[in-house]
């Protein structure tokens, strides 16, 4: 019988495109274990809804009787762990909802996990894993000069999004440490493409270059990231799934360091190219520089050698060909961009779910 693996978050952005991904290349069972907050949308895994392979169950990762009959049910070889609130200006104006998900929720999880694999015999436990998904942003800031993030860089969080998620880390360390449950853990750079919440920068500048609105660039525009093509990130977790070496922690990323001022003006250049339509031309014109947000981390850069150097893994797109990518997807998607941005979603995941017991 398929083995089944059990995937938390993952209606938001990565989890559904690690699902898609996942049946279109696994083929074997997955249970996608989500709350559905405001940045989780069904509508996002519309293609697998009606797959015999796709189960959705909706709950929170802190109601651990249900993740407890999720375990008990499916028996899964594997959890995935992306569930997460994500967004830093989020978290500066309310950071309780990240401590209640990103820490509360990662320490339910592991608790269940823990009780699961005490209880597995054979391969069942040979195989078992707990795949922890997490961010470059526990490494705190980079200088301009300074080398990149790699495994064994410091923790030094400067946000409280970043915070509780070092917080979740170090949790997942300790529950393989201590107890011995066979954890992976993943730390990633800034993913962009399908099914981004358009909160985000990228998204966020094609909808409102769209509409010939502000594209809002915090500060002076300066700030670096390093940029990774969300299908790249779910082929490293696949591979880290398979053949990462239990305990360890891999970093991936796409090797794209670009300023944020860059990311804008690029979208624009493409934008203009392709939609010579707008309201705005050239698009650039909309670019308006905002009031920095407080604490805003200067630079990002991840060293993905150990993933590349161990499991064979490396980025297949560049920035280029993965936001040509990203545009493109989101200017045949405009439904989805429209539903998304005006709320009616919610309404629709209200009327699909309101029955289901929390």
């Amino acid at each position: 019988m398929e083995k089944t693996i059990l995937v938390t978050g993952g209606s938001g952005f990565i989890g559904s495109n690690f699902i898609l991904q996942w049946i279109a290349r696994e083929g074997t069972p997955v249970v996608n274990l989500d709350k559905l907050t405001y940045a989780g949308n069904p509508r996002n895994l519309l293609h697998v809804s009606s797959d015999s392979r796709y189960q959705f169950a909706h709950a929170d990762i802190c109601d651990r009787e249900t993740v407890r009959g999720l375990l008990e049910q499916h028996r899964p070889r594997a959890i995935v762990h992306f569930a997460a609130e994500s967004h830093v200006d989020r978290s500066i104006r309310g950071p309780g909802d990240f401590i209640h998900t990103n820490v509360n929720g990662t320490f339910c999880l592991l608790e269940e996990a823990r009780a699961y694999f005490a209880g597995l015999t054979g391969v069942d436990r040979e195989l078992f894993r707990f795949l922890h998904i997490s961010t470059d942003e526990v490494y705190g800031s980079l200088a301009e000069n300074d080398s990149p993030f790699c495994e064994t860089t410091a923790y030094a969080p400067n946000s409280p999004y970043s915070a509780s998620k070092a917080a979740s880390d170090h949790l997942v360390r300790a529950y393989h440490h201590t107890y011995g449950l066979p954890t992976l853990t993943t730390n990633c750079s800034n993913n962009y493409g399908p099914y981004q919440f358009p909160e985000k920068l990228i998204p966020l500048s094609i909808s409102n270059a769209r509409l010939g609105k502000p594209l809002p660039v915090y500060g002076d525009g300066l700030n670096v990231r390093d940029w990774l093509y969300v299908e790249d990130h779910c082929e490293a977790l696949r591979t880290v799934l398979a053949r990462g070496r239990i305990g360890e922690t891999y970093n991936i990323g796409g090797w794209n360091e670009k300023r944020n001022i860059e990311i804008v003006e690029t979208i624009c250049a493409i934008l203009d190219e392709m939609c010579p339509g707008d309201p705005v031309l050239p698009h650039r014109k909309l670019i308006t520089f905002i009031k920095d947000r407080p604490g805003h981390d200067r630079r990002y850069a991840m060293d993905a050698g150990k993933i590349e150097q161990e499991l064979n893994w490396k980025p297949r797109e560049t920035f280029e060909s993965g936001i040509r990518k990203t545009i493109a997807w989101y200017l045949q998607n405009d439904d989805w961009l429209t539903e998304v941005t005006n709320g009616t979603y919610r309404q629709w995941v209200a009327m699909h779910y309101s029955q289901e017991p929390a």
